[in-house]
């Protein structure tokens, strides 16, 4: 059976990848990052998840983003918007997130002898960050296989980002289609210890929308001050 590494966040989108990659047949190593990031409930909720998914193998990474800042999730004393989605890059982009996210990917599928990455990246809902672009992925892609053991000797690396073009909407059909439990997510930018949503960011505004357009029971689990 062939062997993948998907990035696990513990979000929406990562987990609708994860299921992609079990139905296509994969054995799944998920990877989570601890980033330092101020809505550490989406750790435990990627744990419940690879359980939930039975993959091969769960590891969590930490690299200590909080150490330099520059974006709202890694610097509290920056504020996470909460008054509507606004055009241009948020303030809660991560500089360099995912490339370090896909290369720590990238790391672990060389030692477990992968071809294959699946990230759950999305360029319609996340149009604003630059590293959710298929010219981004199409990039790293071309990178990996220019600068690994594996790549230079012909064992070409495939880089998955399966929910790029679709729309949140679409995203949760496919999922409940494939039988994920979209309550075990935790996708707020803010989420308390519990893993309560704020109701109120950007990532929580377009996954209400999202299970609205689908016209899917919201199973998100909100802090009721906030909303």
């Amino acid at each position: 059976m062939a062997k993948a590494v998907v990035l696990l966040s513990g979000g929406l989108d990562s987990a609708t990848t994860l299921a992609i990659a079990k139905s296509e047949g994969y054995q799944c190593h998920a990877l989570s990052v601890d980033y330092g990031q101020r809505h550490a409930s989406e750790l435990l909720a990627a744990a419940r998840l690879a359980e939930s998914f039975a993959v091969s193998e769960h590891r969590i990474v930490r690299v200590d983003l909080a150490l330099f800042g520059g974006s709202a999730l890694t610097d509290e004393s920056r504020a996470v918007s909460v008054d509507g989605i606004k055009p241009g890059i948020p303030a809660t982009y991560v500089p360099a997130r995912n490339t370090i996210m896909l290369s720590l990917a990238l790391a672990w599928a060389e030692v477990v002898e992968s071809r294959d990455i699946f990230v759950g990246v999305n360029a319609i809902d996340y149009s604003s960050y630059p590293d959710c672009r298929p010219e981004y992925i199409a990039a790293f892609e071309k990178m990996a296989n220019l600068a690994t053991k594996s790549g230079v000797e012909g064992l070409r690396l495939s880089i998955h980002a399966p929910l790029i073009m679709l729309s949140k909407a679409e995203i949760i059909r496919q999922g409940i289609g494939m039988g994920v439990d979209y309550s075990l997510t935790v996708s707020c930018y803010q989420a308390d210890e519990a893993g309560l949503a704020c109701g109120v960011c950007d990532s929580c505004r377009l996954r209400k929308a999202g299970f609205e357009t689908a016209d899917v029971s919201d199973p998100t689990r909100y802090q009721l001050t906030r909303q």
